[in-house]
């Protein structure tokens, strides 16, 4: 089967699976999924108003993907990629110096030096990326080689997933059974070249050769969380996620025909659930929250 074939937003589906989660749970993912789309709208729009000039890649769109993985692996090492505002802040990095990075703060996270792709939060046990594609992966081998026992997620796109050390990485954790959890970001794109005119191949199929089990499934946060908890205890693991980018590369340009729009339909399931006005309550709360940040943020910087 082409990889276009399985895009669809309910690949994967796992009927009525939303409304077993207590609803405790299912709002803590929607505030995870809230921030970080609030966060990235917010730096776009200081892109805009020419406040941040750095290099920024932005998760708008892919939300949910961070989200439902962290609902499973917060507290695991976590190596993102370069649309990695969305697992920093998923898996409680702090939010201080990502925005003082991005507004070229020395108080940021690199210094204020490097932009979205290499955030990091060393306490947090979060590792960022020097840029090359897919270079993360091989370091989260490393890393978990160094610390025994203690699990991994490696964060990467469809496109860093035909890097011949992102395939040599699986062959190692498979072999060495390294306890990471590969996540790809597939949104079919490669900055704007589909999968279909790069490869016919399939990243869940490589996985299973080297013996990895792997699942290929669409975004939906819950579907995420619920595979990412049973694959905790099954690593290594692979789990390609069907998703759609709101905005190109460097936060220029967007998908207006994208394939489906997973926040949107995140809200729609909330309102089957009978909580359409607690998740507009805590959007809400959200977006103020990250506005009051980032005008703190910016008052500091007028300041020095």
């Amino acid at each position: 089967m082409m990889s276009r074939d399985l895009r669809r937003p309910d690949l994967g589906a796992i009927p009525g699976l939303a409304a077993t989660w207590p609803e405790a749970r299912t709002l803590e993912l929607f505030r995870r999924l809230c921030e970080i789309r609030h966060f990235d709208l917010r730096v776009r729009r200081g892109q805009i108003e020419k406040d941040v000039d750095t290099l920024i890649y932005l998760s708008v769109g892919q939300e949910s993907v961070a989200a439902g993985v962290s609902m499973a692996m917060r507290g695991s090492w976590l190596l993102g990629q370069h649309r990695g505002h969305s697992f920093y802040l998923a898996f409680d990095g702090r939010r201080e110096p990502l925005v003082d990075e991005l507004l070229g703060l020395p108080t940021g996270c690199c210094g204020g030096m490097g932009g979205s792709p290499p955030i990091h939060d060393i306490e947090r046990r979060i590792v960022g990326h020097i840029g090359l594609i897919g270079d993360q992966v091989p370091v989260a081998a490393g890393i978990a080689m160094a610390r025994p026992g203690e699990r991994v997620v490696s964060v990467f796109g469809d496109g860093a997933a035909e890097e011949d050390y992102v395939l040599a990485t699986l062959g190692m954790a498979a072999s060495r059974k390294l306890p990471i959890l590969f996540v790809c970001e597939d949104n079919d794109l490669s900055v704007l070249t589909p999968t279909r005119d790069r490869r016919e191949w399939l990243l869940a199929d490589v996985a299973r050769g080297f013996g990895i089990e792997a699942v290929d499934i669409a975004d939906d946060p819950w579907l995420v969380a619920h595979w990412a908890e049973t694959l905790s205890d099954r690593l290594p693991a692979v789990m390609n996620v069907r998703t759609c980018r709101g905005l190109w590369h460097v936060g220029t340009g967007s998908d207006d025909n994208a394939d489906w729009d997973r926040f949107a339909l995140v809200r729609e399931t909330l309102a089957e659930l009978g909580l359409a006005d607690k998740a507009a309550a805590i959007e809400s709360e959200t977006e103020k929250g990250v506005e009051e940040l980032w005008t703190s943020r910016l008052r500091t910087r007028s300041a020095k």
